[in-house]
């Protein structure tokens, strides 16, 4: 089964959404912040990265502009999990290479699941 890494400083968020993958049968690991998401894409090696963009260290967007500047991560797809319903933030988001921004507030966590699950399949 698929391999996915959760970056996002809110315990409970990252909790729950561990827990609904691990049911899915997924190997999950995760990071609070974006230092060390990016240490964990490197050695976890995940098949794909649910982001949050509000985080301690290094945000989101700044995360992910690291991400694709480095020759063994850049091509991890990433998806931003954020609460930032902004048009602007997720067209930020998706020029700087995420492959889908998500507004956690509009999905529920199994649809959620579901929509990392069709990304996985592309």
């Amino acid at each position: 089964m698929a391999k996915i890494l959760i970056v996002e400083d809110d315990a409970f968020l990252l909790k729950m959404y561990s827990k609904k993958f691990q049911v899915r049968g997924y190997e999950v690991d995760s990071a609070t912040n974006g230092v060390d998401g990016i240490a964990k894409m490197q050695s976890f090696k995940p098949d794909i990265v649910l982001m949050d963009i509000m985080m301690p260290k290094l945000n989101g967007l700044e995360a992910l502009d690291k991400i694709k500047l480095s020759p063994e991560i850049k091509n991890i797809p990433v998806i931003i999990l954020t609460n930032l319903s902004s048009t602007v933030d997720a067209q930020t988001a998706l020029s700087r290479g995420a492959v889908k921004y998500i507004i956690k507030s509009e999905y529920t966590p199994t649809q959620i699941v579901d929509a990392v699950e069709k990304n996985l399949t592309l």
